[in-house]
């Protein structure tokens, strides 16, 4: 027989197709390509939508947050313009922003809610691309110019307001009065809503103007902080220390390494978990494999004695056996595969048609941040499935197949 030719593969193809005497091969080897099938299938989904979870969580959280945060050491930033401007003349540094920040009471025309209250400029507002770029109602053309604010949609809808409505902002740190602390209070209208698509951002974020921020936060001359956007998030090391160069002045410096360390590495682990726990389906399916074809070899010990007897090599039988069990693992990864990548592609559709067709919510805006579920599949994690599941599958199927080859024909002939 000529290795891997028309007879060894028609062989192969005979043996695949079920007798009536082996229908529980047949089950069995139905079921490995089953199995194999929805693991792999799984896998891409599941690593598709922890990337994309990671993806989306990083660009948003970086994206509003910043990279690098700069606090004063020796006093208060009263030269916060001079500073941020030599930050923001780096290469590797897209924008400084200056900002004060405190927390508040927001009330609304329905109800009230914590927020945390945000000062930048207008300038830098708008240089703010995930927040001015993603305005839901109204416009940032007048911020700055009258008095207003801008807030996150899902705090706009707890407050029950809309563009043009009064906001009334209260802060606990007000005036030190004979009688104690009176409560600071202030009213702003809605000038836009933002919706960023986090819903951390989106429930509890107020744009102000730097100007009265610091005037209602009693930090006139003076920022809370600086944040940094950097062009190469990874490369923290090297612009902390070009910024320690040129501020020319104390400065406590902390990057998104260290502001999201616990948080990104519980990413992390989780997706390593769930890549170990997914991949046991694969390996249960493979062992299915070896189940199957050892009966299978046993069923077929006098097909295998004539074969032997009519000049088929040890060779032959092997590579007859190796096709078989390779055919259940090659035709289930490869619809794994297909499934895999229909749905992660289309995983977002999918959850708003389960989530209508059971009357539910399916995922959590407020358990998961992100309003949509994201899913980002990445060509070598996939790569590495397929192959991870090829391999499985074709050692699952050596030592059948070498049990087959050995079979000695006289003894097996004698068997019957």
């Amino acid at each position: 027989m000529r290795p891997f030719g028309a007879l060894e593969w028609g062989i192969a193809i005979r043996y695949l197709r079920s007798r009536r005497r082996e229908a529980f091969i047949s089950v069995i080897s139905t079921l490995s390509l089953v199995g194999i099938a929805l693991g792999v299938a799984t896998l891409i989904i599941v690593m598709a939508v922890m990337n994309g979870f990671r993806a989306e969580l990083f660009s948003k959280i970086l994206g509003v947050s910043g990279h690098v945060l700069i606090q004063p050491l020796d006093g208060p930033l009263t030269d916060y313009r001079e500073v941020a401007a030599r930050i923001d003349a780096l290469d590797d540094v897209t924008r400084a922003i200056p900002f004060v920040e405190g927390q508040v009471l927001v009330s609304g025309a329905v109800g009230s809610s914590g927020a945390l209250v945000r000062g930048v400029s207008p300038e830098d507002f708008r240089r703010l691309d995930f927040v001015s770029g993603n305005i839901l109602f109204g416009s940032d053309e007048n911020f700055g110019k009258q008095k207003g604010a801008i807030i996150g949609s899902r705090l706009a809808r707890q407050l029950g307001v809309t563009i043009g409505d009064v906001i009334t902002l209260i802060s606990p740190d007000g005036a030190v009065t004979p009688f104690g602390v009176t409560p600071r209070t202030d009213n702003y209208p809605v000038q836009a809503v933002f919706e960023i698509g986090m819903s951390e951002y989106d429930g509890s974020f107020i744009y102000l103007p730097l100007d009265r921020a610091q005037l209602y936060f009693n930090k006139e001359g003076t920022v809370s902080a600086i944040e940094v956007y950097a062009k190469d998030p990874d490369a923290m090391d090297k612009l902390r220390g070009e910024i320690d160069a040129v501020a020319e002045r104390p400065l406590y410096i902390l990057d998104w390494r260290q502001r999201n360390r616990m948080f990104f590495s519980a990413l992390v682990v989780e997706r390593n978990v769930m890549f170990i726990i997914l991949t046991l389906i694969i390996l249960v399916a493979a062992l299915n494999v070896v189940s199957g074809m050892t009966m299978l070899v046993k069923e077929k010990t006098r097909d295998i004695a004539i074969l032997r007897t009519i000049g088929a090599t040890r060779g032959s039988v092997l590579r007859i056996f190796l096709m078989v069990g390779l055919s259940i693992g090659v035709v289930g990864t490869l619809i794994g595969f297909g499934l895999g990548t229909v749905i992660a592609l289309n995983i977002e559709a999918i959850r708003q048609f389960l989530s209508s067709l059971l009357n539910t919510e399916l995922f959590s805006p407020e358990l998961y941040f992100l309003s949509q579920l994201p899913a980002d599949m990445d060509s070598v994690e996939t790569a590495a499935v397929v192959l991870m599941a090829l391999g499985l599958s074709l050692l699952a199927t050596i030592y059948p197949a070498w049990k087959a080859a050995k079979t000695d024909p006289v003894d097996a002939l004698k068997a019957e």
